[in-house]
């Protein structure tokens, strides 16, 4: 066993990423799908750590520990940066796709139990290859599985529902870019979005992880303090609320208070928030937290899955780019903000909120930047989703087809 320490993990996640970046530049098929740099090098890691694994002892053990903090750094970011004049504008659009979202709920546990019947598994399993664990993530699914276990006598419960995912995390990076470029080849893009180069100077954020943004380093010091402040604050929120009619993930916590810090300091003391290094530090985060996570994959976890339960999630992944061309796209406008909203979709739909936000900017950057996805998949992805999702969820465990 070759076990790692942070400082050699956080050196093999920057390595992955610089793999990432090279592999996507110097491959047409992967810059013509948008498939994001931390996904190519992350998953190409984790399988040479599979193949490793099949043919030999040797074992390599990452150190999780920054993981955590790295992922709260990113939605703290999301939370400084939101303006809430901005989202109040945005209010129909953030209405159309929280209804969207709530559609592809219900169809992926339609999905799950129907497919659970027809092989004769546990519909129980069918839920955890459905809205628990691709709609919800690990956290969610872990959470369920236990409740599975525990009150249901689901055997492996946690275990099925962590693998399912995993499984769904991959395909979220994988899915994004294709179903956006098949779509954006069905729209009339905008004289600055067409090229993107042009536009990059009036749109440095998110949309645009690449651009040169100058930072001072007083700036610097003040975007870590409000991070800090975010994570410290939301995370005493969230352990308060633990065990709660009102318990929410900490990274919902965590946003909701880079909100409250943002939209306060501006509305009190006429504050106002130093975008470019949020937004650097957010990037930074985000990245080396989507390498780390996914080249510390288990895919021998997924191998080990029974076929049906690979075959639901098949027919998920099949059903959740069919939702993004046909409902998700047409819905929002078919238009170019349409088409980068259905990549974040695909994203978050499958697998967690960075892997939408890694989706829409490896669209954004090729094809010109894109404000009110960035606003709206965020808000509805953190803040939203896990409480139609527990509504949902519930919805259909009181059907009567469970024994």
């Amino acid at each position: 066993m070759i076990t790692l320490d942070t400082l050699e993990t956080l050196v093999a996640a920057s390595l992955v990423l610089l793999l990432g970046r090279k592999m996507v530049s110097s491959s047409t098929l992967l810059k013509t799908y948008s498939i994001p740099e931390p996904v190519v090098g992350g998953l190409l890691v984790a399988l040479l750590l599979f193949a490793l694994r099949s043919v030999s002892p040797v074992q390599v053990q990452f150190d999780s520990s920054l993981q955590g903090p790295l992922m709260l750094a990113f939605f703290a970011t999301i939370g400084l940066n939101a303006n809430l004049a901005s989202l109040k504008a945005g209010g129909r659009t953030l209405a159309l796709f929280l209804g969207v979202v709530l559609g592809l709920l219900l169809l992926q546990d339609t999905i799950g139990i129907v497919m659970a019947k027809i092989m004769g598994l546990d519909p129980l399993i069918g839920l955890l290859g459905a809205s628990i664990t691709l709609s919800g993530g690990h956290g969610t699914g872990a959470a369920w599985g236990r409740v599975f276990s525990e009150h249901h006598g689901l055997a492996a419960a946690t275990e099925i529902a962590i693998a399912c995912a995993t499984f769904g995390l991959i395909l979220g990076g994988l899915i994004g870019g294709p179903v956006a470029g098949f779509l954006v080849k069905r729209v009339r893009l905008p004289d600055a979005k067409a090229n993107p180069a042009s536009a990059a100077p009036q749109s440095i954020g998110f949309e645009h992880p690449k651009a040169v943004q100058l930072i001072t380093p007083s700036a610097m010091i003040e975007a870590l303090a409000l991070i800090a402040i975010s994570l410290s604050v939301g995370t005493i929120i969230a352990h308060c609320l633990n065990g709660t009619v009102f318990e929410l993930p900490t990274f919902v916590c965590v946003l909701f208070v880079g909100v409250l810090v943002s939209n306060g300091l501006s509305l009190l003391v006429g504050y106002k928030i130093f975008e470019r290094a949020i937004q650097v530090l957010g990037q930074v985060s985000l990245s080396l937290f989507l390498a780390m996570a996914l080249m510390s994959l288990r895919l021998w976890e997924l191998a080990s899955l029974a076929l049906p339960v690979l075959l639901i999630l098949a027919v998920q992944a099949v059903a959740m780019a069919a939702y993004a061309i046909f409902v998700t796209f047409r819905v929002m406008g078919r238009n170019y903000d349409a088409a980068v909203l259905a990549a974040g979709h695909c994203g978050f739909g499958l697998g967690a909120t960075p892997t939408a936000i890694a989706n829409m900017q490896a669209v954004t950057e090729r094809f010109g930047p894109s404000p009110v996805a960035f606003l709206v998949v965020p808000m509805v992805s953190a803040f939203f989703i896990d409480i139609a999702n527990a509504i949902v969820i519930k919805l259909f465990l009181a059907l009567p087809i469970y024994g």
